[in-house]
């Protein structure tokens, strides 16, 4: 921010406070900000879809012991689920980059382009404190089976921190891309011109 100093006609000090460099740095913190976030979210997608893979060849194995040599087996039904909600968890912030989370927009689609933007903002500061004070709380859930030792009352007696993991992971990231369109929403109020993507370099303009 830049600030000038100068006296009035009548010998007070004037102040004046010139914003538009510390909107530069904010946007340019964005970029940054967002092209890290992105390239993060892509890798636990990543993650997400190979944790997919698991349950499928668990399956398959499981209908050929059970079906070809009578010898069911105990591991396949809790590794699968463990690797689904694992990968639901961890997936949350790549569909919401995708924007492909249930949205009911019958009411915002007869709202004026300005009203959308304040909406949106708003839900954006929402959805940060919502997925902050979850964050906060699974952590604590995951510390809490780490410091008392507690695993599932099932055959692999897996430790319960491991499943447990996904939860401030994802929601961590969620909190981290609220943060990240709030700030956008809230330039975008001042600055109707303002692209994030293209600030980031994602598209040309």
């Amino acid at each position: 921010m830049t600030v000038t100093a100068g006296c009035d006609a009548i010998g007070g000090i004037t102040i004046k406070f010139i914003t538009s460099n510390v909107e530069i740095d904010v946007k340019s913190f964005l970029a940054v900000y967002r092209k890290f976030l992105m390239g993060l979210t892509r890798v636990v997608g990543v993650i997400a879809g190979l944790l997919l893979f698991i349950p499928a060849f668990s399956v398959v194995y499981e209908v050929i012991m059970r079906g070809l040599f009578n010898s069911p087996t105990e591991w396949v039904v809790e590794i699968s689920t463990y690797c689904v909600t694992i990968a639901g968890f961890l997936g949350m912030a790549v569909t919401f980059v995708a924007n492909k989370h249930i949205k009911v927009d019958i009411l915002l689609s007869h709202l004026s382009k300005r009203t959308n933007e304040i909406l949106s903002v708003i839900t954006s500061f929402i959805g940060m404190v919502f997925c902050g004070i979850v964050t906060v709380y699974a952590i604590g859930m995951v510390a809490m089976s780490l410091e008392h030792g507690i695993i599932a009352p099932t055959t692999l007696r897996t430790p319960l921190w491991i499943p447990q993991s996904s939860l401030p992971v994802g929601f961590g990231l969620m909190f981290l891309h609220f943060i990240r369109t709030f700030l956008e929403n809230l330039i975008k109020l001042g600055d109707p011109d303002y692209d994030p993507a293209v600030a980031a370099g994602e598209v040309a303009k």
